[in-house]
């Protein structure tokens, strides 16, 4: 039995709250992991290129103040 096997067994076996308490903590967990990666994208300068496309369409007046 794989441990993906392992983990769908145990969590055919949860209760509701445990289920709702597992889904939250994945969803935590997925949010942090993105929020990691995108941090490394930054620093790696993966992003540059939309904040020099923003400003290339601000200055080319494409851009709108915000409310």
């Amino acid at each position: 039995m794989t441990k993906m096997d392992d983990i769908k067994q145990a969590v055919s076996q949860l209760s509701p709250d445990e289920l709702k308490a597992l889904r939250d903590w994945l969803d935590e967990l997925q949010s942090n992991q993105w929020d990691e990666q995108i941090e490394r994208d930054v620093k790696a300068g993966k992003l540059d290129w939309l904040a020099e496309q923003a400003i290339a369409e601000h200055k080319q007046g494409l851009s709108k103040k915000l409310p």
